[in-house]
């Protein structure tokens, strides 16, 4: 499936370059009009990014984050600066579906692991941003894509695996904000060595061919989110190109 995104900071619809936060293309629109549209268009699942929240734990925009997903009828996964409990608490309580987490989930592995198993596999998503060596391993990016983890994206499913893991949102980070395509090969591997998982890929979306390049990847969804911004196409044009 489509999933729509739209990254927030200050209320602001936002794009950043390859997670760069010196690097912002700012969209005027407004974020409750625009999840409607994509509603109206096809969407069942939307994807949102609190960028304050991310970069200021303190400064989560959670009472803009309520009234958004107030005012959608659509199911919302929610990320950005998820580092303790209570951030998942307080997400869910707002109304979202799914909690996406990123850095923590690779730093402290054990304490995400025991949010899985006490708000079940469904509410969780894994946000695992990788660069790949030169010799093809896949190293999991953390803190804004600014540490490098030294811990490749296999080892890290691996061991989520154990308490029922269930859905993964995979960015290859060179492709991020490019609008160049995806990464259709990582994607096949990943969902044939873990079919288990429900892969959504990330990154690179700038064009219907893009889509349809991934529709034999294995991946239960697709997130796109500055093709859509940019005009690139609509967002019916893009489910209608990802069910045909």
């Amino acid at each position: 499936m489509i999933i729509p995104a739209l990254d927030l900071i200050e209320g602001q619809v936002v794009r950043l370059f390859q997670g760069d936060y010196g690097q912002v293309t700012e969209y005027n629109v407004n974020p409750t009009e625009q999840f409607a549209l994509y509603h109206q268009a096809g969407a069942n699942w939307l994807h949102l990014v609190d960028l304050t929240g991310a970069k200021n734990i303190q400064a989560r925009q959670l009472t803009l984050i309520s009234q958004l997903l107030a005012s959608t009828p659509a199911n919302v996964q929610i990320g950005g600066g998820v580092r303790c409990e209570q951030d998942v608490s307080d997400l869910l309580h707002a109304g979202a579906q799914r909690v996406v987490i990123g850095s923590t989930a690779v730093k402290q592995p054990e304490r995400v692991k025991g949010w899985i198993e006490k708000y079940g596999a469904e509410h969780i998503v894994l946000a695992l941003d990788i660069n790949i060596d030169n010799n093809g391993n896949r190293i999991v990016a953390v803190s804004g894509w600014q540490e490098d983890s030294g811990v490749t994206i296999e080892t890290l499913l691996e061991d989520f695996l154990k308490v029922g893991l269930k859905h993964v949102l995979c960015t290859d980070i060179s492709r991020d904000g490019t609008l160049t395509g995806s990464n259709v090969e990582l994607y096949v591997d990943l969902c044939r060595q873990y079919p288990q998982v429900q892969f959504q890929s990330s990154g690179g979306i700038g064009s219907l061919d893009d889509i349809t390049a991934l529709k034999g990847s294995g991946v239960a969804g697709v997130i796109v989110g500055r093709a859509l911004l940019d005009g690139k196409f609509t967002a019916e044009q893009a489910f209608t190109c990802w069910n045909s």
